[in-house]
């Protein structure tokens, strides 16, 4: 069964790091677009990155550029989200996910980890 599991979320004080964790399980991902996505509390989901399979292309939003940055390891099937400079606004629950190469939708998510920034 492919499955996708992060790790790594916590509680931290505003202007502090965190480093998430998706280990994919069931298949190699190593030729595939991966993603991380959030959702707090009684806002949509928002796209926070990608990165392409070689780990030689990502994209941020606005939002986040500067303060986050996607990388991966294909040895290890590992997909990274190091988190710095952390918002109260960055407090959501945080999802990796696959993108199907063939459709292009974001179509394999994990359980999420919840990040909390208190300030």
């Amino acid at each position: 069964q492919v499955q996708l599991a992060e790790s790594g979320g916590g509680l931290v004080q505003a202007g502090g790091s965190l480093k998430l964790s998706c280990a994919a399980s069931g298949r190699t991902f190593s030729t595939d677009v991966m993603g991380w996505f959030r959702q707090a509390p009684g806002k949509e989901r928002e796209f926070v990155a990608q990165i392409t399979s070689s780990g030689g292309a990502t994209v941020y939003p606005n939002s986040v550029k500067g303060r986050f940055t996607i990388s991966r390891d294909n040895a290890k099937n590992t997909v990274y989200l190091q988190m710095n400079n952390l918002k109260p606004e960055d407090t959501a629950r945080y999802y990796c996910v696959h993108r199907n190469p063939e459709t292009s939708i974001w179509g394999l998510w994990g359980q999420g980890t919840q990040v909390t920034v208190s300030s």
